[in-house]
């Protein structure tokens, strides 16, 4: 079964910000992966068209009720009508997710991700802190393929 990678991110983007995404993308369906998503805009869109650009495939995890409101690069939208309670079941498909840049529903997603013990693999997003310490559940990488490579390690170590 192929690896299912999720990627987090903010729902409006930067140009830098959705190129970076785009680029992600692309590395994850380079990788032979399944690209999760939340299925709308800013990152998870970049993201879907990425993986688009490269062959792969796209999943879109949506908020609401009609899965026509996925962005155009989704091949399967699930509609769970569960608004931003679907951060959980996002988390919960994937064997790693990736976290790019971001907002507080990233954030929500972070969290949902160290509750449930899927691994994290945080690029310029949001640093968590524990004790004062930054929470190891978060390995930190700083491009993308160095992100989609970190991935693919930790989903097999799972």
């Amino acid at each position: 079964m192929k690896t299912h990678i999720g990627v987090l991110g903010p729902n409006t983007t930067t140009g830098e910000q959705y190129q970076l995404g785009c680029e992600v993308g692309r590395c994850i369906a380079e990788a032979n992966a399944i690209l999760f998503c939340g299925g709308l805009g800013g990152m998870m869109r970049a993201a879907a068209e990425g993986a688009k650009s490269a062959g792969g495939q796209t999943v879109g995890i949506l908020p609401g009720t009609d899965k026509t409101a996925a962005n155009e690069f989704i091949d399967i939208a699930i509609p769970t009508d569960l608004g931003a309670y679907r951060n959980a079941l996002l988390v919960r498909s994937c064997d790693v997710v990736i976290a790019v840049h971001g907002a507080y529903g990233t954030l929500s997603e972070l969290a949902f991700a160290l509750r449930l013990k899927v691994p994290i693999v945080g690029l310029h997003t949001w640093e968590v802190h524990r004790d004062g310490k930054a929470d190891p559940g978060i390995h930190l990488a700083h491009t993308a393929k160095e992100a989609v490579a970190l991935a693919i390690k930790l989903a097999g170590k799972k």
